[in-house]
């Protein structure tokens, strides 16, 4: 992802519902049957031209989840972190 950690943090809640607790750039949570982890890695950041590019790896972990619960899941991930634009 190309945006900055606190703009990842910021984003967050609407990709995933309630922030979790922070560890070192893992966050999770737990529902008792299913879980989520997810690890902000950051990347060195790009430059083109004059414009810089903060980045991050995201390492997501899904686990107790059905097949649709997963993609349902990503779905909302990926819905969290769009940008509009012109």
């Amino acid at each position: 992802m190309s945006l900055s950690r606190a703009e990842f943090l910021r984003l967050l809640p609407g990709a995933v519902g309630s922030v979790p607790i922070e560890e070192a750039g893992t966050f999770g949570a737990s529902d008792g049957r299913r879980c989520w982890t997810l690890r902000l890695c950051p990347l060195a950041d790009q430059h083109v031209g004059s414009v810089n590019l903060p980045r991050h790896r995201v390492e997501l972990r899904l686990e107790g989840y059905s097949d649709e619960e997963a993609a349902a899941f990503m779905v909302r991930f990926h819905r969290g972190f769009l940008r509009g634009g012109g």
